[in-house]
């Protein structure tokens, strides 16, 4: 979606330097965020993989497919050859260091904010080893998809099936792994993590392209929450860091996956509800505003 709208932009001001400069202001906000609020920040991740994205928006559709694949490919490969050089042991709250860790952070608010950034710095070092590929890749198939209409008309009817069964190969495949403890299935379960989530993704677009895109009460609430997306993207961070750092801290100790999937719902249909009753009133979001402003 990011890549799809970065192209739209491209189309709308056929220069760069404004998109660059948008991107620039993009990255602040996430060095905010991603230090001060949440070490899992996206912004600065997608400024600096829609940067490097910038110079394939004029380009021929085969340049951009073959780039795409080359780029999806490199974070693919990157990051199992990483896992599998210094695999990574996951923690469970039944050992002895996840409770060391959890007294320690929550110590005190600078002990806090001290691990978010010390986090986030190590994700900046991984942006130019694997997730700026990855993400680059991902815009690169958004605006292929967006100038083959597939925003609009879905998937070919032809390639549907082909989509389908690939979505269905990496999910299983990305099960199965995840019940596996041996240090090249810990590595390929990012990967294969990628690939199932692109084809997932676009078989969603199809499906909301095809059956939804009429009108629907579904469709029309999603319309605008893309409007607002900055802006809400900040909010669950502020809703999440409100329950889980400051109200309810022990949740992090006893919630299981249930428990997680009905919070983030529950946020996600008051979000919908919100943008709704907002854009009776307000075009932009407060941060799109902002961000405009800052990038004029």
């Amino acid at each position: 979606m990011f890549g799809a709208a970065l192209y739209i932009q491209w189309l709308r001001y056929q220069d760069l330097q404004i998109l660059q400069k948008r991107l620039k202001i993009l990255a602040y906000f996430g060095l905010f965020h991603g230090f001060i609020l949440w070490a899992g920040d996206i912004l600065f991740i997608y400024a600096c993989a829609g940067w490097f994205t910038c110079k394939y928006l004029n380009q021929a559709d085969e340049i951009i497919v073959k780039r795409a694949v080359q780029f999806l490919s490199i974070g693919a490969a990157v990051s199992f050859l990483l896992l599998l050089i210094e695999p990574s042991h996951p923690l469970s709250r039944a050992d002895i260091e996840f409770s060391q860790s959890y007294q320690d952070i929550y110590a005190s608010w600078a002990a806090l904010m001290s691990a978010n950034a010390i986090a986030f710095f190590i994700m900046i070092i991984a942006v130019p080893l694997i997730t700026i590929w990855m993400s680059a890749g991902l815009m690169l198939v958004g605006i292929f998809a967006y100038k083959k209409e597939l925003f609009v008309k879905g998937i070919p009817n032809q390639y549907v099936k082909h989509f389908f069964v690939a979505a269905l190969f990496f999910t299983a495949l990305r099960v199965i792994l995840e019940y596996q403890s041996s240090h090249l299935a810990v590595a390929l379960r990012e990967p294969v993590n990628l690939y199932a989530a692109l084809f997932v993704a676009l078989l969603f677009i199809h499906v909301v392209a095809k059956k939804w895109s009429q009108g629907r009460l579904f469709y029309t609430s999603f319309q605008c929450m893309g409007r607002l997306a900055l802006s809400v993207y900040i909010m669950q961070t502020l809703i999440l860091l409100l329950l889980f750092k400051v109200l309810y801290p022990s949740w992090i100790l006893i919630f299981n996956r249930i428990d997680y999937f009905l919070l983030v719902t529950i946020i996600a249909i008051l979000q919908l509800l919100l943008c709704q009753l907002y854009n009776h009133f307000f075009k932009y979001g407060p941060l799109e505003i902002l961000w405009r402003k800052l990038s004029s």
